[in-house]
């Protein structure tokens, strides 16, 4: 039987069992539309000549509620338009700013779920230790549904389903240092905005590797291989600033030492990779004003410089210091030292480094400050900047993932008979 006669009739079954209104038209336009619905966009008819797009600063809202309590993305169509003017018109929405921020609250919640499961797996390690990049453990790489492609663990694959080989480090034991930390938390949050299925279906296994960076260049990884298409390339944030604090959400970064390698103490945290996973509103708000990161890589110095006068015993230190505030360690602070301690306790206190949190492996979700005041215990003679890493969130898998949900409802009909009957119809 030919597929549209398939179609048709799974069509047809669907009208009958009332599962689709009679005379749905699974159009380019109707699917289209599903889609911005399901992005938080408000569509009605209305008696006017052209359209009518308020899409909003949605990528400043908290979430969708809160974006459409606001009156944003709302559009009106001309209520006398045929289906092949909304079919030719409506995918165009697919290209506004406003689409992509409300996109961004759906990446932004598979976000904090895949960091959340990943810093909940204590087998998720660092080990100075391991035989290579990468170590699997007992039994090996295919054992958790790897497969080796370069050596020293420095590059892998998925062996089998995609959503198998991330599992591992939601539950299983592996060792790698934060850059791979940063990798699998992007290619977790993919899944988890996928789901399992659609994870498997839309992605090649090469398109997931893992290893060192250098590494996934050569790949057709989805991160910074061949197949990540366009980049955005904004290190101090001012672009991402200026949109607002969705922007940032599920963005890649890095904290790196700004004076040369001599001057570390401690190679293991030379840098942290991270994930962004929240960005508060006031910390988004002191961004926007700032001009992104620049400003408070002047703030991090001021901070390494303050923290220079106060020499002190304590591998810990600054971390107890100015993290936990433990009472008993300020105590002993000579007095001489204590406005130095008030000084830094004002500049952490700044809304960034409050609540801009990110994940680094393997120290969790914790606010942005958290790593500057453990960098000074770590790494004392050398200030840190922060930088954003390139990414295409908002480009190539942005439109990975609409094309995905366009095809996902290009034969609706069976999808529905597949979520709706019966296990007696079955």
């Amino acid at each position: 039987m030919a597929t549209g006669s398939r179609r048709w009739r799974r069509h047809a079954l669907a009208v009958l069992l009332g599962l689709i209104p009679a005379g749905s038209a699974w159009s380019a336009a109707s699917c289209a539309q599903g889609v911005l619905e399901e992005l938080g966009w408000q569509v009605a008819a209305a008696d006017i000549d052209a359209p009518k797009v308020h899409g909003g600063p949605v990528c400043e809202r908290a979430d969708l509620r809160q974006a459409q309590a606001a009156g944003d993305l709302r559009v009106q169509l001309p209520r006398q338009w045929s289906e092949a003017q909304r079919q030719q018109w409506l995918p165009t929405l697919f290209d506004a700013p406003a689409t992509v921020c409300a996109y961004a609250f759906k990446l932004g919640a598979a976000t904090r779920r895949a960091p959340s499961a990943l810093q909940d797996n204590d087998g998720f390690r660092v080990s100075a230790l391991q035989l290579g990049w990468i170590g699997f453990g007992a039994g090996g790489a295919q054992a958790k549904g790897w497969e080796r492609f370069r050596s020293f663990g420095r590059g892998y694959q998925p062996a089998g389903a995609n959503s198998a080989a991330l599992q591992t480090f939601y539950d299983g034991r592996v060792r790698a240092e934060c850059g791979v930390g940063r990798q699998v938390a992007q290619l977790a949050t993919q899944r988890e905005l996928y789901g399992d299925a659609a994870f498997d279906r839309e992605f090649s296994a090469d398109e997931l590797s893992i290893g060192t960076f250098l590494t996934l260049h050569e790949t057709d990884s989805i991160l910074l291989g061949r197949h990540a298409g366009a980049f955005l390339a904004d290190g101090k944030a001012k672009k991402t600033a200026q949109r607002g604090r969705q922007a940032f959400v599920g963005t890649p970064g890095f904290i790196e030492h700004v004076f040369e390698r001599a001057y570390l103490d401690d190679i293991n945290n030379q840098a942290e990779n991270f994930v962004v996973v929240d960005v508060s509103d006031a910390a988004a708000r002191a961004l926007r004003e700032h001009d992104g990161f620049a400003h408070y890589d002047q703030i991090n110095r001021r901070i390494w410089s303050l923290a220079q006068r106060m020499p002190g015993p304590g591998p810990r230190r600054f971390e107890r210091l100015l993290i936990e505030r433990d009472p008993i360690w300020r105590r002993e602070v000579p007095a001489e030292q204590q406005p130095l301690l008030k000084e830094l306790d004002a500049l952490l206190d700044d809304p960034f480094y409050q609540g801009f949190l990110i994940y680094v492996h393997p120290r969790g979700i914790r606010p942005i400050g958290y790593h500057i005041a453990r960098l000074l215990d770590r790494n004392p003679r050398t200030p840190f900047a922060i930088e954003l890493g390139l990414h295409n969130l908002h480009t190539t898998l942005y439109r990975r993932w609409i094309d995905a949900r366009l095809r996902q409802c290009d034969s609706p009909p069976a999808a529905f008979l597949k979520d709706n009957t019966t296990t007696e119809q079955r």
